[in-house]
């Protein structure tokens, strides 16, 4: 967001990087603009005083797995990233919901509630988890987008590594959730980025090579905020609210995106590229980048292979949402698993409330009921989550009020 501040006669622009990480990144990006030009753009956040040190977020920096590999041809794995067998061992294919995102336009521009509806919301229920197929975002979005994460993670890595993660910060290239020397590492590099609202980006980690990435997320990202704007107000029409309950949480809300990779690993039955976790928002809408397939959900206490739909988004309900319905929609726990011979690469957009939203059960919901999980604002809950170790759902079993 930006503040202004006046010494003396000047005015100075400054970009608080404040978001939902729970860290102030302060800047002082210009100190001729006229304060006139400057305040509609101001937002004023007023609990500035609670944000966290910066410290208290940062993941510890480890090295990269893509260098390690091909350093060492990838026979060998430290003992860092070795876990148990039977903690990677897969079951069954799931056969997930299958969403028609046009049919759900359809039923919402007719405001009735039809048949694609009452299955977004059974899947909703029963699973956390489903497929989208027939959505919005362009295919030349979809494809130009994978193309470019491709291309940034075969980049050397002195390139890379201009786009690292800074002390105290969540975004860039690197992993994440790292808080300690003898904690066990995923098989993974990532790149993390704020992509919503516009004025969060920090575009000095947004790669410039290939030379239409950025410009490339950036249509990707409103795409898909699109969609997730869409879904929700299904979603809200389901559990019986106004669209605005929802929706109003929403206005300039938060969306960051996570680009993975994931190297093959000659002891892939051993090593697990995303730990076990339910992730933090509202939806998080997942597109796979290559045919290698990795994704694994829990369901019924056993783990269950995901088998995407091409040109599918899988889409699944994030922790917030399970505390906005009191446990009506549940958050799904789930994991990445790596394979012996081939890369795997993917990329998650999470969707959040805005900053200013407090996450609990909304009263619309919980009018004649006793609260399930406690009351957070924004911040707080954001720095709880990134300061828990991926562990299944037990993040949010420390919400938990019973």
């Amino acid at each position: 967001m930006l503040l202004l501040r006046k010494e003396k006669t000047s005015w100075f622009v400054v970009f608080c990087d404040y978001m939902w990480t729970g860290f102030l990144n302060v800047k002082v990006l210009d100190a001729s603009v006229p304060a006139s030009r400057c305040v509609k753009r101001c937002e004023v956040d007023r609990r500035l005083g609670t944000i966290l040190k910066e410290q208290e977020m940062a993941s510890l920096p480890v090295p990269s797995v893509q260098a390690m590999v091909a350093a060492t041809g990838g026979a060998d794995v430290p003992p860092r990233y070795l876990r148990p067998a039977e903690a990677v061992a897969g079951d069954s294919e799931a056969h997930i919901p299958i969403i028609d995102y046009q049919r759900l336009l359809l039923e919402l521009e007719l405001d009735r509630h039809g048949e694609e509806s009452a299955r977004l919301h059974g899947a909703c229920q029963d699973w956390g988890f489903f497929q989208l197929i027939n959505h919005s975002v362009p295919d030349d979005v979809v494809e130009g987008m994978k193309a470019s994460i491709q291309q940034f993670f075969q980049l050397p890595m002195e390139t890379k590594k201009q786009f690292a993660m800074e002390r105290g910060q969540l975004e860039g290239y690197g992993q994440l959730f790292v808080f300690s020397e003898d904690q066990k590492l995923d098989w993974a590099d990532i790149l993390y980025l704020y992509t919503q609202p516009h004025e969060s980006r920090n575009t000095k980690l947004w790669p410039d090579q290939p030379a239409n990435f950025r410009s490339m997320l950036d249509r990707y990202s409103g795409a898909v905020k699109d969609v997730s704007d869409s879904l929700l107000a299904t979603m809200a029409k389901n559990l019986g609210l106004k669209r605005e309950a929802i929706a109003d949480k929403c206005i300039r809300g938060v969306q960051s995106v996570r680009m993975n990779y994931y190297p093959p690993c000659a002891q892939a039955e051993k090593v697990v590229g995303l730990s076990p976790h339910s992730d933090a928002g509202l939806l998080t809408l997942v597109l796979q980048v290559n045919h290698v397939q990795g994704l694994q959900i829990k369901r019924n206490n056993r783990w269950l292979p995901v088998k995407p739909v091409p040109g599918a988004f899988i889409v699944n309900i994030g922790d917030m949402f399970e505390v906005f319905t009191n446990g009506r929609y549940k958050s799904i726990e789930h994991r990445a698993v790596v394979d012996p011979k081939e890369e795997r690469l993917s990329v998650a957009a999470f969707h959040l409330p805005n900053i200013h939203a407090i996450i609990s059960p909304l009263k619309e919901i919980a009018a004649h009921e006793d609260d399930g999980y406690k009351t957070l604002d924004h911040g707080s809950f954001m720095k709880l989550f990134y300061t828990t170790k991926l562990e299944g759902k037990s993040f949010l079993e420390r919400l938990k009020l019973n």
